[in-house]
């Protein structure tokens, strides 16, 4: 019998603007979970229809254990050379 409650993830995604003006989001729990789009509405759309697939692609691939990664910081590194 299936459980009727439903798992819940909690994922962190870097979010990051190029040169060109798109917006790339990757989630690193996740192997290969990637998308871009315009703009942020666009991708803050896209995320969570890009992490649905790549849950489906790591159960099918990895079985039902998924890493819950705890987010800590992000930080920005400047250098001249």
């Amino acid at each position: 019998m299936k459980s009727r409650y439903k798992k819940v993830y909690n994922f962190s995604a870097i979010i990051e603007k190029d040169e060109s003006g798109y917006y790339f989001a990757q989630v690193p729990a996740l192997k290969s979970c990637y998308t871009q789009a315009k703009t942020l509405p666009e991708l803050y759309k896209r995320i969570p229809e890009v992490i649905s697939l790549c849950l489906e692609a790591e159960k099918e691939l990895f079985g039902s254990h998924i890493p819950q990664n705890e987010f800590v910081g992000v930080q920005n590194f400047e250098f001249a050379k």
